[in-house]
């Protein structure tokens, strides 16, 4: 059963504190489109980043790209996308809303006179269900006809299919080698929500992996331990992660095998990454339409073949919400409620908050000199309003695992007290040696046993 209370409170969290805000708000808000402020840059930059870091920069047989968001209209007739991304949708003539043809809440058989409109309650008006694309289409150049119809992209992937002999030639990869990208894609989605886990307009960390035929198997099963592996890296609880195999109702028709990593999200099991063995679909389709070779030259063997591909394909914007659901909590302390955002340090917005005691003998100055030092490694911030118990809480709710208090033994032997968030302990550590401390705790793995999840 759905946790709406928990979620509710997320999402009053996200907009007090500048994470995620609704796009358009003062005109009314635009549905399932969402602006990130300035904490939620921070955290999904910081994801984004991670995932980087382990894709292209820690390996040698990963390329990174960035292909553009429009592409030639041929690349979604190759993909299948302009034929076959498709929902059933049925409309209502009275209060004009949409709805996909299999929605639970619709009563009775759309296009006959039970059925009943779950918005307006309106019986006979939902029309009999159409094909409807689920691409967004606009136009290229000055006139609106046909011929000038181009598409938003709905994934990332086709720009990185279109692009393999560019990426292997100019970079002398061989295969077995990948090439990442993350970016926006944009679906017309009909039935989005849940925040921001089903968004219209999204961004993608999608890998493909190009490979020999027959070795597929093999890196798909090493693809699948690695991907999991990372997730793990984030600090998230692991019982609340698990694989969902595709069956042969769900599995695409091109695909050989397919498994997503799934979140135990306040709405339930949900995927926040695919990894999928493609076979030679994606290349073979793009030759076909394009006219062009995709083939590679095995020189070792003496062979030419087209690549099989391995996807992984992780949304940015989910990967996000899964850190927020996962380390939001409330915590009883002297009888007052604490909220936490318990996010690894390492992904957390500001990794430390710098607080003089008082403003006076000195300590703001000392205070300012440390904040401005430590600037220049991490985030941080600084604060000076209020009692310090508050700006405690405020930093708590933020996701700020660390914050400094310059008080008057500080003036005295140069140390301050480090707090740290998840367990409210305090250490006296010498000025000269924060960073390092804050430093060593963002690379610890030790963090994701001691957070107390």
């Amino acid at each position: 059963m759905a946790d709406t209370a928990l979620m509710d409170k997320l999402v009053s969290l996200c907009k007090r504190r500048g994470f995620v805000f609704q796009s358009s708000e003062i005109y009314g808000g635009l549905g399932s489109v969402w602006d990130y402020g300035p904490l939620g840059v921070e955290l999904k930059r910081n994801v984004k980043e991670h995932w980087w870091r382990a894709m292209v920069h820690a390996r040698d047989d990963i390329e990174g790209l960035d292909a553009a968001i429009l592409m030639h209209p041929r690349v979604w007739e190759a993909s299948g996308h302009v034929s076959g991304f498709t929902d059933p949708l049925v409309d209502c003539r009275h209060c004009k809303n949409r709805f996909r043809a299999d929605d639970p809440r619709i009563k009775g058989t759309p296009g006959q006179p039970d059925a009943q409109c779950p918005i307006c309650g309106s019986r006979g008006t939902l029309t009999e269900p159409r094909m409807f694309n689920l691409m967004f289409k606009t136009f290229m150049g000055p006139v609106e006809e046909q011929a000038a119809v181009v598409y938003l992209r709905p994934e990332t992937a086709q720009g990185i299919y279109v692009n393999y002999l560019n990426v292997l030639q100019s970079s002398r990869q061989k295969v077995p080698f990948g090439i990442a990208q993350i970016g926006k894609a944009f679906r017309n989605e009909i039935t989005p929500g849940n925040f921001i886990f089903r968004t219209r307009e999204f961004e993608q960390m999608e890998m493909q992996f190009f490979v020999k035929p027959g070795t597929d198997g093999e890196w798909f099963e090493q693809w699948r331990e690695l991907r999991m592996q990372w997730h793990h890296s984030l600090g998230l609880t692991p019982s609340r992660l698990q694989w969902h195999e595709h069956g042969p109702d769900e599995l695409a028709h091109y695909a050989r095998a397919a498994y997503d990593i799934q979140y135990q999200f306040p709405f339930g099991w949900q995927e926040i990454e695919g990894i999928h063995n493609r076979g030679d679909f994606d290349l073979g389709r793009h030759q076909e339409f394009s006219g062009k070779k995709l083939e590679y030259f095995d020189q070792a063997g003496n062979q030419r073949f087209l690549p099989n591909i391995v996807e992984t394909s992780a949304g940015a914007d989910r990967v996000t919400l899964t850190l927020l659901v996962d380390g939001y909590r409330e915590e009883q302390v002297d009888g007052e409620t604490r909220v936490v955002l318990g996010v690894h340090p390492a992904l957390a917005p500001i990794k430390a908050g710098v607080f003089p005691l008082v403003k006076k003998d000195g300590m703001p100055e000392l205070a300012t000199r440390l904040y401005h030092d430590l600037k220049q490694r991490f985030p941080c911030f600084y604060d000076d309003s209020g009692a310090i118990g508050r700006r405690y809480r405020r930093m708590d709710e933020a996701g700020t695992p660390f914050c400094l208090t310059v008080d008057g033994e500080t003036t005295v032997n140069q140390t301050v007290t480090i707090r740290h968030r998840d367990s409210m302990r305090q250490e006296r550590v010498g000025v000269e040696r924060v960073g390092e401390v804050i430093s060593a705790e963002m690379e610890s793995d030790r963090w994701q046993v001691t957070s107390g999840k």
